[in-house]
């Protein structure tokens, strides 16, 4: 059972975008930091309560599509994504350190251009998704600001909704990245000097909105409101759960746990248990709790600690970020 604690307080609200939450879970630390979008600005709320309110620089303004941690061995970056190029600043949101320029003179006048999907990857990478389906991998240096992008990946034909890395430890074979498009694809990839593409999964006709990857398992989850789970190495569907009566928009991991976490459009956030049974290596999911954000679009669902003991939600317009913890 979770129970809802004192609301965190935002001077704007949350855009209806998909993942529209990110939380810094910094070890030895007993709160976590959360950044949310509206509109053209970024909201970060400190561990300490101070809140802090971001900007695309430079371009002028821009709608921000997404703002998310990036956890490196030896370097955290604060990451942005708007209409007209990527951000990376010092986690706590101080110092830009890097601008990269989306081209929109390839592109048609009526067509959008954008970036979408963050994650870290591996020990020095940063892979940004496009709206041309393309994503971009940035070498990060220890320190400085001399990122370059070592590598475009071309596998998708839709523009990328989402990216996640390995939260656990990945089985032997099983990649340690995936990507997810519009159309429904996902791509499972190896991190490396080069990036090399172990599996592409088909769409079924419904955007994946949300992915995360675990212990080589790939939650997934869909408008059409299921949550696939797919084996990373082969992929295989391994479970098909109803879990939501309209889109999802987020999806979380606890890696400590396997617990799941999902928010979407039907003003519910669910808590999942998945796991592997031991005799039949079978991929098995079990729900936990159910809770309702009474007249609210979620749009945004992280857990705020690696044990899924607590979560956090935005919802669209909401004016504020609704907590919860385990009783």
């Amino acid at each position: 059972m979770y129970r809802r604690d004192k609301s965190l307080a935002l001077r704007s609200g949350s855009s209806a975008l998909y993942n529209n939450l990110s939380v810094l879970r910094p070890p030895h630390r007993p709160a976590a930091s959360l950044v949310t979008v509206h509109g053209h600005s970024v909201s970060v709320l400190s561990a300490g309560g101070a809140q802090r309110q971001l900007q695309p620089r430079p371009g002028g303004a821009a709608l921000v599509t997404q703002a998310a941690w990036c956890v490196l061995p030896t370097r955290i970056l604060l990451v942005l994504t708007c209409q007209k190029g990527i951000q990376m600043y010092e986690s706590d949101g101080s110092i830009m350190v890097y601008w990269h320029a989306l081209d929109t003179t390839e592109h048609p006048p009526a067509q959008a251009v954008f970036a979408r999907g963050i994650a870290a990857a591996g020990e020095r990478f940063i892979c940004v998704g496009l709206s041309s389906g393309m994503v971009l991998v940035f070498d990060i240096p220890h320190k400085g600001t001399n990122i370059t992008v070592s590598e475009v990946l071309k596998e998708h034909h839709d523009a990328i909704t989402d990216i996640a890395a390995e939260l656990g430890q990945a089985p032997d074979g099983a990649g340690d990245l995936v990507t997810a498009d519009d159309g429904g694809t996902l791509c499972v990839w190896s991190s490396g000097e080069e990036f090399s593409l172990l599996n592409r999964i088909p769409a079924f006709g419904w955007t994946c909105s949300s992915v995360r990857l675990w212990n080589g398992i790939i939650a997934a989850g869909y408008g059409s409101g299921q949550i696939r789970l797919y084996e990373a190495a082969t992929g295989s569907l391994r479970a098909e759960v109803n879990a939501h009566a309209r889109w999802i928009y987020a999806l979380d991991l606890a890696p400590a746990t396997g617990k799941l976490l999902s928010g979407a459009e039907d003003s519910f956030v669910h808590v999942w248990k998945l796991s592997r049974n031991p005799d039949t290596n079978d991929v098995e999911m079990e729900h936990c709790h159910a809770e309702c954000v009474t007249d609210t679009q979620i749009c945004g669902a992280r857990f705020c600690d690696p044990e899924g003991n607590s979560f956090a939600v935005t919802g669209y317009d909401l004016s504020e970020i609704f907590c919860y913890s385990q009783v």
